[in-house]
């Protein structure tokens, strides 16, 4: 079985290897040249773990080809899957343009029957466009070319992507034609040995199911926020809450964990794409406008407690930061609340020093020289007034606490994901702040 991804970045690459690795011959397709390069030299544009293994392994084998021609990589593919980005717009409706863009090349230069699937994330009557586009360009050059369209939204958490992918607990799928169902069922096969199912339902369930879950993620996220700050103020403590609602199985413990919010490539994008969505439509999100509204809230929270720590002024001071990434295992900062929190400590008249294991490089793209970087973790400590644990990064877990305390100007640590617990700093001689419990009332 032959296919192309058009898209080599998250979620395309970590498509197109997986589904090499099971043995279909696919080819992934990028207008970047310098990007198809790097990944023949097994050079990733991306920090996924596991991946650049099976990358290497499959490129080696033959069975993973990389190529800046769409025109040659479908030839021969019974499905394509456009995997391009779809980023937020001014009014944070979806942008379509690349996937409209991929879909009337594919129509110029397809010459056989085809699937072509949207893997990008994509409001409810994409398909439709996609399938207008590809109409248009058969049109324009008078090709009697059958075709179908079929949506195949993915669920990969960053950090965990391979293991999703691999053991799926569920694969989605939006077809509208017995033939189109009969491919993707092919395709996936392998995948579902588990025992966990292929769903088949129709295009727009497919493209609407995507943004449901998503959006019920973030929601969780942002109602166990807003408890924790209601928790400050009660002198409830939120982890002992948290206990206690998650052994509820109409709940569950996943996602109720307190923080600063969350960012990334998808909840802040999704969630906005589907208020507006709503919007356009007639309808009002309700709940999804207060899940944004609290996220972005969420993000200063750590910085709040900054100020009054210090008595509302940092000028002059400085502040070691552990951990750049809007999550660990991962070196996407999109939307990370570590951008928020630098911000304003640099617009207070503080200073940054920060590290992160993997996400260095990308947050000089995005803050320069705005910030000081250092090698290690501790290196990081130098000078600093406080000590802010933004990202929840194994190796931050049991640090050599003495070690931090000698470093610290003052023993202070605000830590932005509870990592650590009241009762062992105050013990260490640490003044502490975290989510969700008043720990210096």
């Amino acid at each position: 079985m032959k296919i192309a991804v058009v898209g080599t970045g998250y979620v395309g690459l970590v498509t197109g290897a997986c589904l090499s690795d099971v043995g279909i011959e696919v080819t992934c397709v990028d207008i970047d040249q310098k990007k198809i390069d790097n990944l023949k030299e097994g050079i990733l544009p991306i920090y996924e773990p596991g991946l650049d293994d099976i990358v290497k392994r499959n490129f080696e084998k033959g069975r993973l080809k990389f190529s800046t021609s769409l025109a040659e990589s479908i030839q021969g593919a019974e499905a394509a899957f456009i995997a391009v980005g779809t980023p937020p717009g001014e009014d944070g409706s979806a942008d379509l343009k690349y996937v409209l863009a991929v879909a009337k090349e594919i129509g110029d230069n397809m010459n056989h029957h085809m699937v072509v699937v949207t893997k990008s994330t994509v409001p409810v009557g994409t398909a439709e466009k996609v399938r207008n586009e590809l109409t248009q360009a058969l049109a324009s050059r008078s090709a009697d070319i059958d075709f179908d369209v079929a949506s195949n939204p993915e669920f990969l958490k960053e950090g965990a992507a391979i293991d999703d992918f691999m053991k799926p607990d569920r694969i989605v799928v939006g077809v509208s034609s017995d033939k189109a169902k009969e491919i993707m069922d092919r395709l996936y096969r392998p995948f579902v040995l588990n025992g966990h199912p292929v769903i088949f339902m129709d295009i727009p369930s497919a493209e609407m199911t995507k943004y449901a879950a998503n959006s019920m993620l973030a929601t969780k996220i942002s109602f166990m926020n807003d408890i924790a700050n209601l928790c400050e103020v009660m002198g409830a403590d939120v982890n002992l809450v948290r206990k206690g609602i998650g052994t509820d199985t109409r709940i569950g413990n996943k996602f109720i964990y307190p923080g600063i919010g969350y960012g990334g490539s998808c909840f802040p994008k999704d969630v906005q794409a589907l208020i507006r969505t709503a919007d356009q439509n007639g309808y009002e999100m309700q709940i999804l406008k207060a899940v944004e509204a609290v996220n972005y809230a969420q993000k200063e929270v750590l910085f709040s407690k900054l100020m009054k720590h210090f008595n509302g002024d940092l000028s002059g001071k400085h502040f070691a930061m552990w951990g750049l990434s809007f999550k660990p295992n991962t070196d996407d900062m999109r939307e990370a609340p570590s951008i928020v929190l630098i911000e304003r400590i640099l617009a207070a008249g503080g200073t940054v020093t920060a590290y992160d294991p993997v996400a260095m490089e990308e947050a000089k793209h995005i803050l320069g020289d705005k910030i000081n970087y250092a090698t290690t973790e501790y290196g990081a400590l130098e000078n600093a007034d406080a000590l802010l644990l933004v990202t929840e990064w194994a190796e931050f877990r049991v640090p050599d606490f003495d070690k931090v305390k000698d470093a610290l100007n003052n023993p202070v640590i605000f830590d932005g994901r509870n990592v650590y617990t009241p009762e062992a700093m105050a013990d260490r001689g640490f003044d502490y702040y975290c989510i969700g419990i008043n720990t210096l009332a």
